[in-house]
Parts: C-alpha cells; sequence; structure tokens
C-alpha cells in the first residue's frame, strides 16, 4: 500500500499555483486536491484484491540487497512469520542483523552455509559443494509449511557462477508453495530468474563510499 500512495502521489499532476492567493485559500485548494488524490487512491487500491506469496528479487550493483531483505525478515518476525534465512555466500560473520534475529530462536532460523566469496576460497570444488548444500537445505526450507517467508541471500552469486542447476532453481522457485514468500538477492539475476519473479528491485550505485577508500562500517556493511 506504502507503494500505491508513493506512486499516486509522484503522478499526481502539476503543484499547487498559489500566486496572489491567501494562506486560507491556499488551504481550501490543497484540501480539495488531497482529497482528489484520495478518492483516486481508494479506487485505485480497491482493485488489489490478490493475496499470494511472492517471489522477491533483490539485485544490482549498488548497495542494500542483503539489507533490504533482512528488513523484510524483521518485518516478518514483528507480525509473528517464522522465517529461514539461507546464505549462500557469508560464511558465520559476526553481523548485527544476526544477532538481532538470533534474538527469536522460535521464529528465525539463520544458516550461513557459504564459506566467502569465490575470489576468497579460489577453490571451485569446495564452492560448489557448499552451493549445492546451501541449495538442498534451501530446497527443505521452500517446502516446509512452517516457514512462511524464505530469504536467499546471495543465490544470484552462485547461480551467475554456474554452481547450482539454473533449470532446478527456476522449477523450484516457480512451483513454490502458494502462500510462500521467497527472497533472492545478489548481483546479476538472470532473465529466467526475473521472467518468473513477481517482484524485481535493482539497486542502483549512484556514490559509493568505498571509493573513497573507507573501510565497511560497523552497522552499515555488517
Amino acid at each position: 500500500m506504502f507503494y500505491c500512495v508513493q506512486q499516486f502521489m509522484s503522478e499526481g499532476g502539476p503543484s499547487l499555483k498559489t500566486d496572489g492567493m491567501t494562506e486560507e485559500q491556499i488551504n481550501q485548494r490543497h484540501a480539495e486536491k488531497m482529497a482528489k488524490k484520495k478518492a483516486a487512491r481508494d479506487k485505485m487500491i480497491a482493485t488489489k484484491t490478490k493475496e499470494k506469496g511472492l517471489l522477491m528479487v533483490h539485485t544490482g550493483k549498488g548497495k542494500g540487497k542483503t539489507t533490504a531483505a533482512m528488513g523484510l525478515a524483521a518485518r516478518a518476525v514483528g507480525n509473528g512469520m517464522k522465517i529461514c534465512i539461507v546464505q549462500f555466500v557469508k560464511g558465520v560473520w559476526n553481523t548485527g542483523e544476526r544477532k538481532v534475529l538470533e534474538a527469536f530462536p522460535d521464529q528465525v532460523v539463520m544458516k550461513a552455509m557459504g564459506e566467502g566469496f569465490t575470489w576468497d576460497t579460489q577453490d571451485r570444488q569446495r564452492d560448489v559443494a557448499a552451493a549445492e548444500a546451501a541449495w538442498a537445505f534451501a530446497k527443505e526450507a521452500i517446502a516446509d509449511p512452517d516457514f512462511q517467508m524464505v530469504i536467499l541471500d546471495e543465490l544470484n552469486i552462485v547461480l551467475r557462477y554456474d554452481y547450482l542447476s539454473m533449470d532446478e532453481v527456476i522449477e523450484t522457485l516457480r512451483d513454490k508453495p502458494e502462500a510462500k514468500h521467497v527472497v533472492v538477492t545478489g548481483r546479476n539475476a538472470k532473465e529466467p530468474l526475473i521472467e518468473i519473479a513477481d517482484m524485481v528491485t535493482e539497486m542502483e550505485m549512484v556514490k559509493h563510499h568505498f571509493r573513497d577508500g573507507v573501510k565497511a562500517q560497523t552497522g552499515i556493511e555488517f
């Protein structure tokens, strides 16, 4: 709903012209304009009647893909949902989100099954084995009716390097339980995944502090 409101406001036409108007006239005109916006917004929202589990993809070169997914995890926990997070690349890093989510053991299962980025391990066979183990666990989580949301963090990375069968991944995600939410993160999402997704967000990098020699910051990167 928040997106719908944002979109509507951004498409709301010209701004108020207030030249020569009194404060009272400006306020009255504003109220009339907002009333029209609300009526149109309510009409638009009334057409959104479907309810289903979503396949969401966070990709792009900008920062925020995993961050956004962890935000969804926090929101899900706040709504009493049970979630599973499978990290395909990151090892058991001491991150802020891990500390927070581990405080909800009855609602959150978080498995870091990667061994670091492939340029760190420099061992393709080990990377493939880790990806396959993570995917086997992820498939069980997707099929498990107890989990209402499954986050597949950095799945796009292992798909990019062909560590997993794209066909198998697409089939599993396409045929997931109808009510289950699945979130996939990582750069360079492949077209077959984008095609079957319900929502795809591309994080665009406009500016990044790394380029100015600033290292990863506590509370920002981890």
